[in-house]
């Protein structure tokens, strides 16, 4: 199944390694590093004020970090939802 990121953008449920809420883990100083080193890696999703990051690995073993404007909660119950399917 898929999960929609918003925009345009659908990533596969099995690629995704994680799902953080930016504002509370990006005050962190090892999300901090995570990000600023990843930093060729980041995909914005869509230009506004983005409320998640999405990690992920695609077919490649390539991590790809997406930053999305929906929510944890949103993404979670989209995340669950097909996956009961």
């Amino acid at each position: 199944m898929y999960l929609h990121l918003g925009s345009d953008v659908v990533i596969r449920n099995k690629d995704i390694i994680g799902i953080f809420d930016i504002e509370n883990t990006s005050t962190g100083k090892i999300t901090k590093d995570f990000l600023n080193e990843n930093k060729n890696k980041l995909i914005s999703v869509n230009f506004d004020m983005p409320k998640s990051f999405i990690v992920c690995k695609n077919g490649n073993n390539k991590d790809n970090i997406y930053v999305s404007p929906i929510s944890v909660a949103t993404l979670k119950k989209r995340f669950l939802e097909f996956d009961k399917m």
